[in-house]
């Protein structure tokens, strides 16, 4: 358990994983050619969540193999409300040029009405959205850039059970100061350094066909300091290493298994719970809206419910140091997939 990878290609020559597991940098060189499953098979995306204590924005650019996806979504935790924006086209199968690290490349990409970019430049990232057709017409339009990237994130390779060819390599990149704004609906939303962070979930993977998978991520402060976390489980096998992982300052500190217990009503009733098998993680959160969306066209099918709240719990570090965590924003989300 928790076997921490070393440098090197991500797939061996047979197209499967080199060597599962986790890390906390990126240490694996992620090349499609390396990849032997069908491309109509691989799924690339990359996925930016920003917020602040009254609000949220989403952007994601993913080339499914047998189709491109461009989302948007704001949500505003003030009146409790999720808007969706979404575009969609047939079969991209890797023309969409998602590149092959998360620290290099851009992406680019505008169809269905919707134009989004994510760029690299000096100090940072900068994100671009421009959805005039957002909201019923609103619009959706801004620029927010991500600086004081941390030294350490998230990294995870991992195969699945019977199927040699099917990988999930992750990042996720927490507690990205954002600053910027963007227009919705004539009115402008300012992103401010000291209280907006945005996290990045860098996927690259050939994934079974029927999955349901749980995340949950927060970014912000701490008693000063930069502070957040990434938990999740739900698919693949994770004998080598779980995705579980604590940032204070910029520094992961690994944690084992954690178990999402979801209410029994709808999932923005609460409060949902989660626990660690090591006791370093009880934490509990408090619903404050269901960015909920739902897509069935009988052989694909995607339901989705990202819910965001406020965690409150303890978390204890790698030295033993125990925090005290008090309604940080951030998301928890189950997403049920036939893909």
């Amino acid at each position: 358990m928790q076997h921490k990878m070393s440098p090197g290609p991500l797939h061996d020559a047979r197209g499967r994983l080199a060597e599962p597991g986790y890390a906390t940098a990126e240490v694996k060189r992620y090349s499609r050619s390396g990849v032997k499953a069908p491309k109509w098979r691989l799924k690339e995306w990359d996925y930016y969540c920003v917020n602040t204590p009254d609000f949220a924005l989403a952007l994601t650019v993913a080339d499914n193999g047998y189709m491109g996806f461009l989302g948007t979504a704001w949500m505003d935790f003030q009146a409790g409300t999720a808007i969706n924006g979404a575009a969609m086209m047939g079969f991209p199968m890797g023309r969409m040029g998602l590149p092959p690290s998360a620290d290099a490349g851009d992406v680019e990409a505008a169809f269905g009405g919707i134009s989004l970019a994510f760029r690299h430049e000096a100090g940072g990232r900068r994100l671009v959205v421009d959805d005039p057709g957002f909201g019923g017409g609103q619009g959706l339009k801004g620029e927010i850039v991500l600086t004081d990237t941390p030294t350490d994130r998230m990294v995870i390779a991992t195969p699945f059970p019977n199927a040699p060819k099917a990988f999930y390599y992750n990042q996720k990149i927490n507690c990205l100061r954002a600053e910027g704004e963007v227009v919705l609906g004539g009115q402008v939303k300012r992103f401010s350094p000291d209280s907006a962070f945005g996290v990045l979930d860098w996927g690259r993977g050939v994934w079974t066909y029927d999955n349901t998978w749980y995340w949950g991520s927060a970014s912000g402060l701490h008693e000063g300091p930069r502070f957040g976390f990434n938990i999740g489980h739900g698919f693949g096998d994770t004998a080598a290493a779980t995705e579980n992982m604590v940032f204070v300052d910029g520094v992961a500190h690994k944690l084992g298994e954690v178990t999402f217990h979801l209410p029994k009503g709808a999932h923005d009733s609460g409060p949902w719970r989660f626990t660690s098998d090591d006791g370093r993680f009880e934490m509990s959160f408090e619903p404050i809206v269901d960015r909920a969306s739902a897509t069935d066209l009988k052989l694909i099918r995607s339901v989705q419910h990202q819910v965001f709240g406020r965690f409150s719990g303890t978390v204890v570090l790698d030295g033993g140091e125990t925090l005290q965590v008090r309604d940080l924003i951030g998301f928890a989300e189950e997403v049920e997939n036939r893909w």
